[in-house]
């Protein structure tokens, strides 16, 4: 069975890179700062749409109480998802550092967007530390207690 991020998600993510793109085609300090980043925040996104976020398009069904067998095969993405989530959060500290020399490289050129963009980008990891992660880990354990019952 297949498993789709959720829409807005992958917007976000789409204009997250979007973002990070044009800032990397800067020169000085503010694009070198750019390119810190993205080659940080690359990286992270392809595993995050690999396994952390795929599980989360199965959340309206589940809430519904729509659990069928092929379902269990989410248990690939949440149990690859909770092996390596200390690597991920690692990661998430290390893109928010990157995202720190941003901010002041961009706040000393006078570029508010790209202060404004370091800022969304660490509140995206702290909303994925906080909800997204747990909430995908949550799925695979739901669809492990129901599907084991049937």
């Amino acid at each position: 069975m297949e498993f789709v991020i959720p829409g807005p998600l992958k917007i976000e993510h789409e204009e997250l890179h979007d973002t990070l793109r044009k800032g990397t085609k800067e020169s000085g300090e503010l694009g070198a700062a750019a390119v810190a980043v993205a080659e940080l925040m690359h990286p992270h996104f392809l595993k995050e749409e690999e396994y952390a976020l795929p599980p989360l398009g199965l959340l309206r069904d589940l809430a519904q109480g729509v659990v069928t067998p092929d379902v269990r095969d989410v248990l690939v993405l949440t149990d690859k998802l909770k092996a390596e989530l200390p690597q991920m959060l690692a990661e998430h500290q290390s893109i928010v550092a990157a995202l720190e020399r941003l901010s002041m490289t961009a706040k000393a050129a006078g570029r508010p967007e790209y202060v404004e963009f370091a800022e969304s980008l660490t509140l995206h990891a702290q909303t994925e530390e906080e909800v997204m992660y747990p909430a995908a880990l949550l799925v695979g354990e739901y669809v492990r207690v129901k599907t084991d019952s049937v």
